[in-house]
């Protein structure tokens, strides 16, 4: 799941996850931040408020800055509005004090129907966040059946993701997939009927779908490295996730930068390796509290993880799979 619940039937204002251990953990705000997903400003009003000096906010939806424009004039020249992708943050800003990733889909992004993110309600089959390029519509009407199923695994952990993929193939030799409901009836009626509380039958594979379209995986592979690069000593990277792959790349990447992911003597001093270039700041993920469950139940998946820059250089890349990158492979 993420930053918002698929199967959350009513639409809910926008609560930033998480925010108050950030706040805490990254006290005192001050110098220049930049949010790397804007989305609803949620994140980025907070560290303005809090003594920022600046904040670079970046989205790829352009649809986002619209709407920011009835509250951003109050901030003049400390809000600066960018489209595009927060893996290319360092192009945007340098020497940041701090960097924020909420990842995945926002809650307003979930609730308008004509974007295709939910099969709550019907509507296009689209999940394209920056509205460009292929969309999901044409990802089920057009990748090979092994291609649909690695794409259901990798990216959603759908186990029955072979299954579903041979449904899909075979229901759109008749007629394509054009909308959300469409495709979430084939998927759900080739699978068992779900049992009262489980996650609708269709969860996993439209998460799957919407990481494919804005190759998410890849923007937070990407972003990290973009943030080691533009944040300067004492800066701090902090990731909010809502799922186990987005975490397990999020943990392995700080652990990996830290020093601490060959560390295999618990006897050993705790210490980062000459080379690191990362801190760790939360030594395990934090989740929400009941507090904030009650306030907003759309956070319970979430999990934050915060690293503080050291004065080492930026590193060289590092391979997808010692992050635990899932990637899947497209025929040509």
């Amino acid at each position: 799941m993420t930053r918002g619940d698929h199967t959350t039937p009513q639409a809910a204002p926008h609560i930033p996850v998480l925010l108050r251990p950030i706040l805490a953990q990254c006290a005192p705000i001050s110098g220049v931040w930049l949010d790397g997903t804007f989305g609803a400003g949620g994140y980025t009003r907070a560290l303005l408020e809090h003594g920022a000096d600046v904040v670079y906010a970046v989205d790829r939806d352009p649809m986002v800055f619209d709407m920011a424009q009835r509250w951003a004039d109050a901030y003049g020249d400390r809000l600066r509005m960018v489209q595009g992708v927060f893996s290319k943050l360092d192009t945007y800003a340098h020497d940041l004090d701090g960097v924020v990733l909420d990842l995945g889909v926002s809650s307003m992004q979930l609730d308008q129907a004509e974007r295709g993110f939910s099969f709550i309600k019907d509507g296009p089959l689209d999940m394209r966040m920056s509205q460009s390029g292929p969309s999901a519509a044409d990802l089920v009407n057009t990748l090979s059946e092994e291609e649909l199923a690695d794409t259901l695994y990798l990216y959603g952990e759908e186990r029955a993701s072979r299954r579903i993929a041979r449904a899909i193939v075979k229901r759109r030799e008749a007629t394509p997939f054009e909308t959300t409901l469409d495709l979430a009836d084939v998927i759900e009626k080739s699978l068992p009927r779900t049992k009262p509380g489980q996650s609708h039958a269709a969860t996993r594979s439209f998460q799957a779908l919407r990481i494919a379209v804005n190759d998410e995986y890849g923007e937070l592979y990407n972003g990290m490295l973009a943030a080691e690069r533009a944040l300067k000593p004492g800066g701090m990277l902090v990731v909010v996730t809502f799922h186990s792959i987005e975490d397990r790349m999020v943990k392995r990447f700080m652990q990996m930068r830290a020093g601490k992911a060959k560390s295999v003597n618990r006897y050993a001093p705790d210490m980062n390796a000459p080379d690191a270039q990362f801190e760790l700041v939360t030594r395990k993920a934090v989740a929400p509290d009941d507090q904030e469950l009650l306030e907003n139940p759309r956070a319970r998946s979430a999990k934050l993880r915060i690293a503080r820059r050291t004065s080492v250089a930026a590193g060289t890349d590092v391979a997808a799979n010692e992050i635990s990158m899932p990637v899947v492979k497209r025929k040509r």
